[in-house]
């Protein structure tokens, strides 16, 4: 086995290292959520917080390390003898995002169950992690009913595995760690409130501080042991700070005044539920702990609210994580805080400050997708032929026709929008498909492992061979050969790629604006629909990948709201550029259905005979059998109608600005796909 990196040899991140901490002295804090850029430690982190765990003592034997002072009465081992005991270190169990329901909670034979009544259970990563650490990288792009039997384990401190009226309990209480990029993907609401607490993580900027991280990895790298050896008596005192800091813990008082504080700043920041403030006690609590007191502070609860609270005020994925400072200063004062924060700094070493401070939740950097309004990055363009349309207060910008950028309008709910037929694509919200998990609509011979067993069709298939297998008691005699798998289904996730025309005759403030609050509207059905979504806009001479397929929206409406308009209108390279994405989209997840929205008033300008080149692109789609639908942003007395052209190349339907504003661009969405019946195709 590996040496791991020395916990006390992390340069900074003093939120993430004081939050581990946390949960390694009071487990029922409920975990660590670490959201951050590549390559700032996350998991670095987390695998040398294992070393400092104290050792764990077990039954000799249990698959499910039951502890010999209080062991488990229905584990599936039990019942356990005494002595025979032993102790081991505390595991680190990675949960890998690939993984099978079976791999995470563990297996039944049901084979045997229906033929010989025995239990006969494999364990599962949940019993593995039983008393350590179990750790998801990169938990947001798990599937999400994964995520939910991984936190409701958590939550209760037991696994239930029901299969068929057959069900196996056991103890599974962890340390749970998911370390996630925003930029890849975000967890839902429901799910971020289901981790303790969150920790915002970025690389350092001072220069000083990135030469130290840089010297001490190759130290690392170069002699792992001698490395680990001189990091030897810290790691040791942090160890033992844990350990006395758990002794402590049941002896820490938690006072009126503390909870009046913490239940005034969960109210002041109109928090969801009760969750919040269990969280906030017990993160308070822990800090004094750790700190070695027995009283909570103003100070600790200060600390639990940076901590617990920053991921429970999101509303939407636009949100921008955080908590502001000021507003929970005055909360505090005026709850009867104070004396903690008059007091000096408690004393204290180790990793995470003193004793119950750590550093502050670190805002998002500038250009990443959490980062608050975002800047804007316009793009040089020369081009001209611009329509007059644009309002006096949008001017063009000085050398170029390039306009800036306009905010969009408040976005609203959508309506279902689907895909025609039956696919197979990834596990969502949106469209028919055949799961894993969803209602049974028959069964069929399994491929592979037996995952969903169809009780009545394996029984149908064993009933007529019995009497040949000689069947003489009341069990049903069942062969491999007789067992069924359960077909089933639910819903998928789609890919939604935005085809938006940026040109100079989009310009109008108020047109643009609308534009933008309607795609910002889909964007925001996407994530709860857990679809991915692209953007490819076109302006000036040519078309841009304003965003690849991704499952990340809140970067995608960043992009949007930073988008300028200016130039002629390149519809046909628009809509080339989109087709090239859904190919190579195509080879990348083939079994995920695209639909397209053409955002655009058709006129197509630049270049020779541009409508016509526009049509030949636009027919490439209907060829394919995409599903598309064209948003008509014309406007004015004189109406051309190339945008109603341009939907019929697409085989698809144009609809007017102020039909998309009354009937919600996903409506329409849903009417154009119910006209295309089952002819969708996958892109060749």
């Amino acid at each position: 086995m590996s040496t791991p990196y020395p916990f006390t040899a992390l340069v900074g991140q003093d939120d993430l290292r004081l939050a581990l901490l946390l949960n390694a002295v009071s487990p029922a804090v409920g975990g660590v959520l670490v959201r951050g850029e590549k390559g700032t430690a996350k998991s670095t982190a987390v695998r040398a917080l294992s070393a400092l765990l104290p050792q764990v003592p077990v039954v000799a034997g249990c698959r499910f390390s039951c502890d010999p002072a209080a062991a488990d009465p229905a584990c599936p081992d039990g019942p356990h003898e005494a002595g025979g005991d032993s102790v081991r270190d505390a595991r680190m169990v990675e949960l890998p995002v690939g993984a099978s329901e079976d791999r995470l909670v563990g297996a039944l034979d049901i084979e045997r169950a229906l033929a010989e009544g025995v239990k006969a259970f494999e364990p599962g990563l949940l019993a593995d992690a039983h008393r350590g650490i179990l750790y998801v990288d990169e938990v947001n792009l798990l599937h999400d009913h994964l995520v939910d039997l991984l936190l409701d384990a958590a939550a209760m401190g037991a696994s239930y595995v029901e299969r068929e009226g057959v069900s196996v309990r056991h103890a599974a209480r962890f340390l749970l760690v998911g370390t996630m990029n925003p930029e890849e993907g975000e967890l839902r609401p429901q799910l971020l409130d289901r981790f303790g607490l969150t920790v915002e993580v970025a690389a350092s900027r001072e220069t000083d501080q990135r030469v130290e991280v840089v010297r001490r990895r190759l130290a690392y790298d170069d002699d792992t042991e001698g490395f680990a050896a001189r990091w030897h008596d810290e790691e040791s005192a942090v160890r033992a700070r844990i350990v006395a800091a758990r002794a402590l813990l049941p002896q820490v008082r938690l006072g009126d005044g503390a909870l009046r504080q913490i239940a005034a700043t969960c109210a002041a920041f109109e928090v969801d539920g009760m969750r919040a403030d269990i969280v906030m006690a017990r993160t308070a609590t822990a800090l004094a702990a750790w700190a070695g007191r027995t009283d909570v502070l103003a100070e600790d609860v200060r600390q639990a609210a940076l901590l617990a609270l920053p991921h429970r005020r999101r509303r939407n994925p636009f949100d921008a994580p955080g908590l502001d400072e000021d507003k929970l200063d005055d909360t505090l004062e005026q709850n009867g805080g104070g004396e903690g924060d008059d007091d000096p700094e408690p004393d204290g070493d180790g990793p995470g400050g003193g004793g119950g401070g750590g550093g502050q939740p670190q805002p998002p950097q500038d250009g990443s997708p959490d980062a608050p309004d975002a800047p804007e990055s316009p793009a040089a363009d020369s081009a001209s032929g611009q329509d007059d349309e644009s309002s006096p207060a949008q001017a063009p910008a000085a050398g170029g026709g390039e306009q800036q950028a306009v905010r969009a309008a408040e976005p609203f709910r959508t309506k279902m929008l689907s895909v025609p037929g039956l696919g197979e694509g990834a596990a969502g919200r949106r469209s028919r498909a055949r799961t894993e998990h969803g209602r049974t609509t028959g069964a069929r011979r399994p491929q592979g492992a037996l995952t969903k067993l169809h009780l009545a069709a394996t029984v149908q298939a064993a009933a007529p061979h019995q009497r040949a297998r000689g069947r003489s008691g009341r069990g049903l005699v069942v062969r491999r050969d007789d067992l069924r798998q359960a077909t089933r289904e639910g819903r998928e996730g789609n890919l939604v790629l935005f085809v938006v025309d940026a040109s100079g005759s989009m310009a109008a403030r108020q047109r643009m604006s609308a534009v933008k609050g309607a795609v910002l509207s889909l964007l925001l059905d996407a994530y709860q629909r857990r679809d991915k979504v692209g953007l490819v806009t076109f302006r000036g001479a040519d078309a841009e990948v304003a965003l690849p397929p991704t499952s990340s929206v809140d970067t995608a409406a960043a992009r949007l709201e930073s988008l300028p308009t200016g130039g002629r209108t390149p519809v046909a390279a628009g809509l080339l550029k989109a087709h090239e994405v859904l190919r190579v989209e195509r080879l990348r997840d083939p079994a995920r259905r695209p639909l397209v929205v053409v955002v655009t008033d058709g006129r197509a300008t630049g270049g020779v005979e541009p409508v016509a080149q526009a049509g030949r692109a636009a027919r490439l789609f209907e060829a394919a059998g995409i599903a598309s639908v064209v948003v008509d942003c014309e406007s004015g007395p004189v109406r051309l109608g190339l945008a109603g052209q341009l939907a019929g190349d697409l085989g698809g339907t144009a609809v007017t600005l102020d039909e998309l504003r009354a009937e919600s661009i996903a409506g329409l969405v849903k009417d154009v796909q119910g006209t295309q019946g089952t002819r969708m195709r996958s892109v060749a």
